[in-house]
């Protein structure tokens, strides 16, 4: 894809409990992975591809976020506060608070997401103006906990199904989407009894087959989402910049 990429929404609303309940009293975002805030290698990858407006969407525990994000900016990017009060719902009225916000197509990330930049490189280059684009992970048997990934289902370039309790799937989705705006009208379709979640608005799409997986190949990714999960995120990345990991400590 051509097109210029000057938005990202980075979704941080959520509550981090299983992270919490293990002594973490960070934001996930901010959670130290080898010395540096999680969130700092979101905006450095963001940085690469030219994205200018930085748009975090946080809930009412949150509020404090953009101030602790604000100087791990380039002096390119800015940033764009957006609030859901409903944060205690599902993640697809996250996104749904950014609608008119961002110019597509723009990038759409998990805030608890780590990922070096050949992911972002492969969906860029593999995705498809008026489709929904989602980075998609074939190596199935490297995934850590499997049993939280999200699947999905393949049928040549474009998504047929996907949700955590899949009979059959091919590949994982990694959280990292290049958006065209028309998703909202899915997310807002998807709604029942004012909820939603982003699997519920790429269902709708997909039914429509707009919506294109695209491979990362040999790309990582690592959702951190617990404790065990930061410890392999620091280990894999320690490995990759040639450090020694540190040992993530409880608070």
């Amino acid at each position: 894809m051509e097109s210029e990429i000057r938005d990202a929404v980075i979704l941080m609303a959520g509550s981090g409990s299983r992270l919490r309940a293990s002594g973490e009293n960070l934001p996930k975002a901010l959670i130290p992975i080898c010395d540096r805030p999680l969130i700092s290698y979101l905006i450095e990858a963001l940085e690469k591809v030219g994205v200018k407006n930085l748009h975090i969407v946080v809930g009412p525990h949150g509020r404090d976020l953009p101030a602790q994000i604000r100087p791990l900016l380039p002096s390119s990017m800015q940033l764009d506060e957006i609030l859901n009060p409903e944060s205690h719902k599902q993640n697809g009225l996250s996104v749904l608070c950014a609608a008119g916000r961002v110019t597509e197509p723009f990038l759409l990330l998990m805030g608890d997401h780590l990922f070096e930049f050949a992911l972002l490189e492969r969906l860029i280059a593999g995705s498809k103006r008026g489709f929904l684009n989602l980075a998609i992970d074939r190596k199935v048997k490297a995934i850590f906990d499997l049993d939280d990934a999200m699947k999905v289902q393949t049928k040549e370039h474009l998504v047929s199904a996907i949700g955590k309790d899949l009979a059959g799937y091919e590949a994982i989705d990694t959280g990292v989407f290049l958006c065209p705006n028309d998703f909202f009208d899915y997310l807002r379709r998807a709604r029942k009894d004012g909820d939603c979640s982003l699997a519920d608005g790429v269902r709708a799409m997909a039914t429509d087959g707009r919506v294109r997986g695209v491979d990362i190949g040999a790309a990582w990714w690592q959702d951190v989402d617990t404790q065990a999960m930061r410890a392999r995120a620091e280990e894999e990345l320690a490995r990759r910049l040639s450090i020694r990991p540190r040992a993530p400590s409880l608070r």
